[in-house]
Order: structure tokens, then C-alpha cells, then sequence
């Protein structure tokens, strides 16, 4: 190496030349960041740096421009608020292209806040699993959650009679969080019916994730309506399938899974929360989500599963008797009305503000066969697409993804509700509001739970919890 005998500027950065490239020498007291860049001590020597190769014996622009490259590093990292100033990445300075150019995704500079690395399925799944496994049976835990579902993410399957699982080469396990996911994961050569519950599993997750805050997941969830990307067979649509872990899996049980799972959860709106959600469906610019309005506030004020709101017809509205029957729900996935999940008819009082509900919405020439809630065409409304308008739709178009949050999404994102519940919490958040409110009347309670389809036991269990201050009379 030849010193440079040039005179410097006043800057505590040597400039000189190195092999034909202009370097810079930087100052000792600059050493311990550099240091926690490059991940290795300097040993006492100074720190150097090239900044490309320019011939610093015969072009002085090269040189003038290496002169402000050093005084602007120097400016920055003798600033009292340097960590705010200078670029780990050089590429503020011209010079982002080099090694540094990702120091920022995996370095924690002193007094700078660290980027939180891109949480991959793997790591989102097994928090998931942690909370999963209380909410579920735990055969169903270990046979579905722990070993099918978890085998198709990680990309293993026995084929055969084989003792030992093989590497498929589609998991997912290790990558970020992403579409790219979904593309993958649908090749993988398990059933039809596994591959739908996994999609759904991981969709769940990522909600999941999102109202734990987990940082750097996609803004949109890239899982969200993705099992209908699984092509059915017409001729095995209603087929069962097996799981890797033998069990049997029938085709209704896709949708009562998902119920089920929606069921365990308990948590719920407050009042007030439901009242701002109730009106910003009614007030709402967008016609669709004024539509489905209507429905929203009638699940909010029967605590009815959403399957059964969707396939309640007129007749099952009994304004003289002052009941409402529940005895059928719509399947939205295989366009099929079945029983309730409980397989029982269900009778529902018909009071007050109810009343005032489907009088409003009731046509004048409305037959008995007609259904109560119907969207602007006379369809019939479904679960995925009250999520849309609950949650958020996304379109593509011309190679983009367009993203519309839905109205409790906005709600969440403008502060006007605290967190995000998915919409079978209006079932929760009705069970949960009116038993508080009958906490003392002990009829009152056996009612709400006939008339919501559950067991005194689930209301006092887990909408009330026990009274640990209530004690036991003497008999």
C-alpha cells in the first residue's frame, strides 16, 4: 500500500489510494461501529473502506467526489443524533451496492431499533400450535393439527405402506409469510380435503398472529379464501378422505371444522363495540356492506350461527306466536341447506328491537318461502362473502393485488374499536352480553341457552365463568 501525499480537507477521513481505488481511513474513535458492522474486531487498526475503483493519480473529480463521501460519513457519525443520521447500508452515500447494502435487515447498531426479521410459516405455525392445543380435543390436536396439517407446511407425506416420511419438496416451513406459500402448497400431493383444512388452519394463524401483532406479516392475509383454489373432483366431491395420521375426515366435517373452531373461541364484543359496528354497517358509502347491514344487526340480536341466518326464510318468523325457528342452515361452500349443527330445532323469542328489525326489512309482496336476508339480486348471502365485507377483499388486476379493508377492518384501523374479532363473534358477543345480563335469574339463563343452541353448562363454564365471591347456602 502507497501512502497518498495529497494534502486532506479538513476532515478526520484519510482518503488514499489502494491498488488504484480511492479507500478511506477512518478515525479510532469510529472503530467500535464498525466493528458491530462487520461483526469482527479491528484489532486496533483503523478502519478502512474502498469506495470503488476510480484513478485517483489522474481524474480529481473522482477524488472531489471521494472527499464529500468522507466528509458526509463524518458529518453523520459525529452527530449527537447520528444513530438517527447515518445509513448502515451506504447507499445514503452513494455506496449502497457493496457488502452493506443489507447490514440494516440484521444488524443492531447502538441506539438504533432493530428490523424485525420476516416471521416465516414454520415460526407463525408453531405459535399457533401452542394456542391451538387448548382449544381443541386432543386426539383431533395430535391427528389433524400436530401431524397432517403440520406434515403438508413442512412438505412430508408416507407414501404407501412406507415406515418413513419423504421430503416432497414443497414446504413451506422455512419461507416467509406469503403468497408464494399458497402456490406451493396447493401442489402438494396430500388430499384435497387436507390440503383445504391446512389452508384454513394457516389462515386462521395469521389472523391470529396479526392481533398478537406479530411484525412483518403481510398486510393482506395471503391464506384468506385460499382452500377454494383446491380443484374438487365432481365425482369425489363428497368422498372422505384419509389424514396422515389415519383418521377419517368426511366432507361435511370441512365446514363444522371450521365452526367448531369458531365455537371454542368465547371472546366478544362489548355494547358499545357492537353498536359502533351495527351503525357503521348501516351508514357505510359502500351499497354492499348497507345490504348485508340488516343481517349483521339480526346476528348481533339472536346470537344465531351465521349458517343459520343465512338460510332463515319468512315462514320461520312467527310475528303472532313471537318466535323466531331456527331449523335449517346454508352451507355456502357446497351451495346445500342442512340441519343446524346441533341437528335440533331451535325456538327464539321475538321482541323489541328484533321486531323493529324485520318489520323494516320485510317486503310488502314477500312469500313464505322467501329468504329473510338476501342480497341486491335476490342471492343468497354466505360466509365468505360477509368476511369480505367484514374483513377485507382483495382483487387482482393486471398482475397487482388491489387490497379493501372491510368494515370492522376500518373500524380497528381508525381506532374506533380496540382489537379484531371475526364475525362469528357476534354469536359470542350476543351469548355473552345477555347472560351477564341474566346472571341472577336462573331461568333466564336455561332459556338463552335452548334458544341458542348450547348447554347451561358452556353458559355458566365459559360466557360467565364461576362466581369465586358467590357462596353455598346451607340446606
Amino acid at each position: 500500500m502507497r501512502a497518498d501525499k495529497r494534502p486532506q480537507l479538513d476532515c478526520d477521513v484519510v482518503i488514499y489510494g489502494d491498488k488504484g481505488s480511492l479507500a478511506l481511513r477512518f478515525p479510532k474513535r469510529h472503530s467500535a461501529l464498525w466493528e458491530a458492522l462487520d461483526g469482527k474486531s479491528l484489532n486496533g487498526k483503523p478502519k478502512c473502506l474502498g469506495i470503488g475503483k476510480y484513478g485517483y493519480k489522474d481524474n480529481p473529480d473522482d477524488r472531489k467526489r471521494a472527499a464529500q463521501i468522507a466528509i458526509a460519513i463524518e458529518s453523520d457519525l459525529d452527530h449527537p443524533e447520528w444513530d438517527k443520521l447515518f445509513d448502515p447500508t451506504l447507499a445514503k452515500y452513494g455506496l449502497g451496492g457493496g457488502k452493506y447494502a443489507k447490514m440494516a435487515e440484521i444488524i443492531q447498531m447502538p441506539g438504533m431499533a432493530q428490523l424485525e426479521p420476516e416471521i416465516t410459516v414454520g415460526e407463525m405455525w408453531e405459535d399457533y400450535l401452542v394456542w391451538k392445543e387448548t382449544q381443541v380435543e386432543p386426539t383431533t390436536f395430535i391427528g389433524r393439527y400436530k401431524v397432517s396439517y403440520t406434515n403438508i407446511i413442512k412438505g412430508v407425506k408416507r407414501f404407501k405402506s412406507g415406515k418413513n416420511l419423504d421430503d416432497t419438496g414443497l414446504g413451506i416451513w422455512d419461507m416467509p409469510v406469503g403468497a408464494e406459500c399458497v402456490e406451493k402448497i396447493l401442489q402438494a400431493p396430500n388430499g384435497k380435503s387436507n390440503i383445504k383444512l391446512t389452508l384454513l388452519a394457516l389462515s386462521e394463524a395469521f389472523v391470529r398472529a396479526k392481533q398478537l401483532a406479530k411484525l412483518n406479516l403481510p398486510e393482506v392475509n395471503p391464506f384468506f379464501d385460499a382452500h377454494k383454489k383446491v380443484g374438487d373432483n365432481p365425482k369425489q366431491k363428497y368422498q372422505s378422505t384419509v389424514s396422515d395420521a389415519g383418521e377419517i375426515i368426511e366432507w361435511w366435517q370441512i365446514q363444522d371444522a371450521i365452526e367448531d373452531e369458531q365455537e371454542r373461541d368465547k371472546r366478544a364484543f362489548t355494547k358499545k363495540e357492537r353498536d359502533i359496528i351495527i351503525k357503521a354497517f348501516y351508514e357505510s358509502d359502500k351499497a354492499s356492506e348497507r345490504q348485508i347491514a340488516p343481517l349483521i344487526e339480526f346476528s348481533f340480536r339472536t346470537g344465531c350461527r351465521p349458517s343459520e341466518a343465512f338460510a332463515l326464510r319468512w315462514q320461520d318468523v312467527m310475528f303472532e306466536r313471537g318466535i323466531i325457528r331456527f331449523s335449517k342452515s346454508y352451507c355456502g361452500r357446497y351451495k346445500i341447506t342442512k340441519r343446524t349443527k346441533t341437528k335440533e330445532i331451535r325456538l327464539f323469542p321475538l321482541a323489541g328491537k328484533l321486531i323493529e328489525l324485520l318489520d323494516r326489512i320485510k317486503p310488502a309482496d314477500t312469500k313464505p318461502t322467501d329468504l329473510v336476508f338476501v342480497q341486491a339480486a335476490g342471492q343468497c348471502w354466505n360466509s365468505i362473502q360477509q368476511l369480505n365485507l367484514w374483513l377485507h377483499t382483495t382483487t387482482n388486476y393486471k398482475g397487482k393485488t388491489y387490497y379493501y379493508p372491510g368494515v370492522v377492518t376500518r373500524l380497528v384501523e381508525e381506532g374506533n374499536l380496540n382489537h379484531y374479532l371475526p364475525p362469528y363473534h357476534m354469536r359470542h358477543t350476543y351469548i355473552t352480553l345477555t347472560a351477564h345480563a341474566c346472571n341472577n335469574n336462573t331461568s333466564a339463563l336455561l332459556l338463552l341457552a335452548h334458544a341458542c343452541g348450547n348447554s347451561p353448562e358452556v353458559i355458566m363454564k365459559h360466557y360467565l365463568d364461576i362466581d369465586r365471591s358467590a357462596t353455598l347456602p346451607e340446606i
